[in-house]
């Protein structure tokens, strides 16, 4: 909880304050979707590059920073 989730809300402003509330929770898990998503697509095109042997330098970190992506999506 956040300190501020500990205020009273008054009751005349209790509706704008669960809107506003279930916004930042839907913008919040979006993030974490596109985080998850953008990472297996640089997962794959990074796969792809290491296939190509002389692209290897670059798909490594590629997979890398797709998976580091996947986790921070997750968790």
């Amino acid at each position: 909880m956040s300190p501020n989730s500990k205020r009273k809300v008054p009751l005349l402003l209790w509706p704008f304050w669960a809107l506003w509330r279930l916004l930042a929770f839907i913008i919040g898990l979006t993030g974490r979707l596109v985080a998850v998503i953008l990472g297996l697509v640089l997962m794959i095109l990074g796969a792809i590059l290491i296939v190509t042997i002389v692209a290897l330098p670059v798909g490594i970190p590629l997979v890398i920073f797709g998976f580091l992506l996947v986790l921070r999506g997750i968790f």
